[in-house]
């Protein structure tokens, strides 16, 4: 065992496999889930009207982090039930359950996502009706 507690030492060659496999799981979602392919969806329309709009560099932070936690709950809800459907692919209440949750926190997400891009965008727009 090494000084740092059994990890072994930093190698290019491990992180670039890491990374490899980061990437297989992103083809995968994008692939299989059809959510993730809407919210991409919902992403490209909002970089449109942000770049319609100019919305200010603070917002485009706001809506990148928005846009990315959005999909980070896709693909956790997904790796979810992936999880699931390997431990039993009966109907089982409690593994209902947590499906339901994992889908019900993606849909959190995205309902904040609206709001918030609601809050920068609308009042961009009544503006523009306004002239």
């Amino acid at each position: 065992m090494s000084e740092s507690g059994g990890q072994k030492p930093f190698s290019l060659t491990a992180r670039a496999l890491s990374l490899s496999h980061a990437a297989r799981g992103l083809v995968t979602l994008v692939r299989d889930q059809h959510n993730v392919r809407i919210h991409m969806c919902a992403a490209v329309l909002v970089i449109v009207f942000g770049l319609a709009l100019h919305i200010s560099p603070g917002e485009w932070m706001i809506v990148v982090l928005l846009m990315g936690w959005v999909l980070c709950m896709e693909a956790f809800n997904s790796a979810l039930e992936y999880l699931c459907d390997l431990i039993s692919r009966d109907d089982h209440p409690l593994i209902g359950k947590a499906k339901d949750v994992a889908a019900a926190a993606v849909l959190l997400s995205a309902l904040t996502a609206a709001v918030i891009a609601a809050l920068i965008f609308v009042p961009k727009l009544m503006a523009l009706v306004v002239l």
